[in-house]
């Protein structure tokens, strides 16, 4: 499946400056992967050292927050929204 990936400010580096990128796969995971081999570097700012997403990297599918559905083995249907979201702190 393909699917359209918003990437964030601060990942562009990444992926040349661009704000969208396609990406294969059935689920999140693959998706993340095809990330990886076409924006080599992207996944170890998405995923953690145990292959998990970062405690403060949010990723929803078509709107929906994948830590509420299946994560990682999330199902991408063809045409699908997914957008990475670092989450932001601060404050005083």
């Amino acid at each position: 499946m393909s699917a359209t990936v918003r990437i964030p400010t601060i990942l562009r580096t990444y992926t040349g400056g661009s704000a969208e990128v396609s990406a294969e796969g059935a689920t999140l995971a693959e998706v993340i992967a095809d990330l990886e081999k076409n924006h080599a570097g992207i996944s170890a700012r998405v995923l953690d050292d145990a292959g998990k997403l970062r405690r403060f990297v949010n990723v929803y599918v078509n709107d929906d927050d994948v830590r509420f559905a299946e994560g990682l083995a999330t199902e991408i249907a063809d045409g699908a929204s997914v957008s990475i979201i670092p989450a932001v702190a601060g404050g005083c």
